[in-house]
C-alpha cells in the first residue's frame, strides 16, 4: 500500500525526510481493528517529526498522520481516536497515561491506505459528517474542545482570546467558544485570517499584540513566545491561559510577578479523551458546527501539502485522501 514515510529529520529542510513509499499491510495485535483510510488531515505534529522536534530518531522510519476517518473491516464507518493509551493508567483519563502515544509517535499513522489502531479508538462516524470533515476533528478540534469545556470551563458570557487565528486549533476554538456563547476575539499578523475569525463567530479580531477592547476571562494559546507577552496582559485578574502548543517557540519569558500579583492561572494541555471526542460530535450535531477545510490533495501531493503549512498559507485545515478512496 501508499504511504507518506518519515525516514529522516532536517530542521533546514523537513520535507527531505519526507517520501511516498510502498509499505506492507499494517500487523494487527489481538484487540486491533483495521481500517481503510478514506481521509487524513496535516497537523503541526506531523511537521515537528520531520523537523526533529519531540520525535527520537530512533523511531524512524515511521507512517505519519494522526488523524484518521474511514471504514472498518466490517463496513462500519468510523473516526480514529487518535491518542493511544490506558485510562485506567491516567485515572479514568487516557491523555494522562505516562506511557500514552499520539498516532505516528510509536505506531505507524494515517498517511496510508490502510491503518491499524486499537479497537477501543474507533468511534462510529455520524452520517451528517463527509469522511474529509472527519478527518480534521481527532486531533486539532478535539484539542480545541478540551482546552475550552475540561480545562477551562469556558460558559455562555465568558470572554475569549483565540491567538493565532488561521491554525487549525485556533480555528476550532473560535468556532467552539463561539458556539457556546462566548464573547470570542482572535488575533493574526494575517488580514484573511481575520476577516475569517469573524466570519466564523468572533466579535473582533485583531493584528497580532494590539490592544484587545477589554480583558478577557480565557486565553487559548497555541502560539507560544510570539504572542505570550499579549497573553497575559490581556487576562483579566484571576483568569485563565490555557497552553497546548507553542508554534513560534516554547520558552516565552514568564513574567511571573504579574501571574502571582493577578492570580493568574496556567494550565497545559495535550490531546483530548474518547469521551471527550464523543462530546464534541454532539456538541456539532446540535449547533451545527463544521470544520474549516482549506483544501483536499491526494496522498502523492502531500508534500504541496505540508510546503503550505509551513508556508502558512493555509486557513482552517488540509484533508489528504488516499489513492484507493479519491
Amino acid at each position: 500500500m501508499l504511504a507518506a514515510v518519515a525516514v529522516a529529520q532536517n530542521p533546514a529542510h523537513p520535507l527531505s525526510g519526507l517520501v511516498l513509499d510502498d509499505v506492507p499491510l499494517p500487523d494487527r495485535p489481538d484487540g486491533w481493528a483495521l481500517v481503510r483510510v478514506v481521509s487524513s488531515s496535516l497537523n503541526m505534529h506531523d511537521l515537528w517529526t520531520l523537523l526533529g522536534v519531540g520525535h527520537p530518531p530512533e523511531r524512524l522510519p515511521i507512517t505519519l498522520g494522526c488523524d484518521a476517518a474511514g471504514i472498518d473491516e466490517n463496513g462500519n464507518e468510523v473516526i480514529v481516536h487518535p491518542v493511544l493509551g490506558d485510562p485506567d493508567a491516567g485515572g479514568g483519563d487516557e491523555t494522562l497515561d505516562p506511557d500514552r502515544a499520539l498516532l505516528s509517535e510509536r505506531h505507524d499513522g494515517a498517511f496510508a491506505e490502510y491503518l491499524a489502531v486499537p479497537r477501543r479508538n474507533l468511534v462510529p462516524k455520524p452520517s451528517w459528517l463527509t469522511f474529509d470533515e472527519a478527518a480534521c476533528l481527532p486531533v486539532a478540534w478535539t484539542t480545541a474542545y478540551r482546552m475550552l469545556f475540561t480545562q477551562a470551563r469556558i460558559t455562555a458570557g465568558d470572554r475569549v482570546l483565540v491567538q493565532g487565528a488561521g491554525g487549525g486549533v485556533a480555528s476550532a476554538a473560535i468556532h467552539l467558544a463561539a458556539a457556546a456563547g462566548a464573547v470570542v476575539y482572535a488575533t493574526s499578523r494575517d488580514a484573511g485570517k481575520r476577516a475569517a475569525a469573524v466570519r466564523w463567530g468572533a466579535r473582533d479580531a485583531l493584528p497580532t499584540g494590539e490592544r484587545l477592547p477589554e480583558k478577557v476571562d480565557v486565553v487559548i494559546e497555541t502560539v507560544g513566545a510570539a504572542t505570550w507577552s499579549h497573553s497575559l496582559k490581556s487576562l483579566r485578574s484571576g483568569g485563565t491561559v490555557v497552553v497546548a502548543g507553542a508554534t513560534s517557540g516554547p520558552n516565552p519569558p514568564a513574567d511571573l510577578g504579574r501571574i502571582f500579583y493577578l492570580q493568574q492561572r496556567i494550565l497545559g494541555s495535550t490531546g483530548c479523551t474518547r469521551g471527550e471526542l464523543v462530546a464534541m460530535l454532539r456538541m456539532m450535531e446540535a449547533t451545527g458546527l463544521r470544520p474549516v477545510i482549506d483544501q483536499c490533495l491526494p496522498l502523492d501531493r502531500i508534500h504541496a501539502g505540508f510546503q503550505l503549512m509551513i508556508d502558512r498559507k493555509i486557513t482552517g485545515k488540509i484533508v489528504v485522501n488516499p489513492p484507493t478512496n479519491q
